[in-house]
């Protein structure tokens, strides 16, 4: 008889960003324990995220529904305002949430007080074992993951779960092969405060170079993701907080009245990235390890938790949660969903990049429909909340 590998752990998630937590947190929920590998923190860079109803709906059921109400603010109203300078620029196009029969499509929060709030409440959960340490090596065999690090004993898991970002080391040890591009984009990040209230209205202005975006965040404030060329992007950027204010409030015609910088300011090269599978021998893949695109329409997130969702349902009664059916249903349930959300975003961005006069008629006609024909903009609507995270 052979002797089995030592699994000291049912689940190593390694990666302590906003997913990789809320991974823990509802595997936790399910009755799974798991050790969690990484700095539970995030950079203070003006970068925020839109959690849709169904990210907002988990995270609740994972406990943090009142803590973040204290922090994010709703999105009753996403804006379109088409800024090309096309011959076939189309009218504002509105998308209420009253439309679908929700208070609010979303609430907007930053990240860093997001990764904060979640690793705070896993702190308290005993199922969910925190090592703030990185791992440097992972080896994956047919009964056990073996992860390895300085400042901790090599531990085996049944099942490893990468939530390592871009440059996943789970996902080069399951030898999962990728698919990368790059845009010819940098996005910069910012908090703002401003003078005149937002509505709760999202706001995302379609230019040459890529959305300029402003989301509500509670108060008079409001985060920026505004995407432009490398160069123009180091031009803006080396302004002064002043000369940015300014820039913004010209560039979002001064939808929200004069603007003042609140905290650091980011910058984000764009590219893509997918996988040809989400899971493989004793791994899966969940978020930025899986997918990557623009932050178009607030789905990068939103796609990770669906992710996070996706597994947890996947191992519900599994004995063995890196057994080879587990993962195969697993990875499944993801194809669609992400190939659909990575190719959609992927093809409105590029469409904005490009002055040829079909993809302007396309893009035109496109929202031209949308602010006509309200059954059209409802299910446009739906489909962007589509796969929602709750359970069900």
């Amino acid at each position: 008889m052979t002797e089995q590998p030592m699994q000291d752990c049912e689940i190593a998630i390694v990666g302590a960003g906003a997913v990789g937590i809320a991974a823990a947190l509802a595997l936790a929920a399910s009755g799974r324990q798991s050790v969690l590998f990484g700095a539970a923190t995030a950079p203070r860079d003006g970068r925020t995220v839109a959690l849709l109803d169904g990210s907002w709906r988990l995270l609740g059921e994972l406990g943090l529904g009142k803590a973040l109400e204290r922090l994010a603010a709703p999105l009753e109203i996403m804006r379109l305002v088409d800024d090309t300078g096309s011959l076939f620029r189309q009218p504002p196009v509105e998308f209420k949430a009253a439309e679908l029969g929700l208070s609010a499509f979303g609430w907007n929060v930053e990240n860093a007080a997001l990764v904060e709030t979640l690793a705070a409440r896993a702190a308290q959960e005993p199922a969910i074992r925190m090592v703030p340490l990185p791992v440097e090596e992972i080896a994956i065999g047919p009964e056990a993951a073996r992860l390895s690090g300085a400042g901790f004993e090599p531990l085996h898991a049944a099942l490893v779960v990468g939530a390592d970002g871009r440059n996943s080391r789970v996902r080069a040890a399951a030898g999962i092969e990728t698919r990368d591009w790059t845009y010819p984009q940098v996005a910069l990040t910012a908090i703002l405060g401003h003078r005149r209230e937002h509505g709760d209205a999202s706001t995302e202005f379609h230019t040459r170079a890529g959305p300029c975006t402003l989301v509500p965040l509670p108060g008079r404030r409001s985060s920026l993701v505004w995407l432009l060329a490398p160069r123009e992007a180091d031009e803006i950027a080396a302004l002064d907080d002043a000369g940015f204010a300014r820039a913004v409030e010209r560039q979002t015609h001064s939808i929200v009245g004069a603007m003042t910088v609140e905290g650091r300011r980011g910058r984000v090269p764009m590219g893509g990235l997918s996988v040809e599978r989400f899971a493989a021998e004793r791994a899966a893949l969940i978020g930025e390890a899986a997918h990557v695109f623009p932050p178009i329409g607030a789905q990068g997130l939103n796609l990770g938790l669906r992710d996070v969702a996706a597994l947890r349902d996947a191992l519900i009664e599994a004995e063995d949660p890196g057994a080879e059916g587990v993962l195969a249903r697993y990875d499944l349930s993801r194809q669609a969903d992400v190939r659909l959300r990575t190719g959609a975003v992927d093809a409105l961005n590029r469409t904005l990049l490009t002055d040829l006069l079909p993809a302007d008629l396309l893009r035109g006609a496109g929202l031209l429909a949308l602010s006509r024909f309200g059954p059209l903009r409802r299910l446009v609507m739906r489909q962007g909340l589509a796969g929602g995270t709750a359970a069900g």
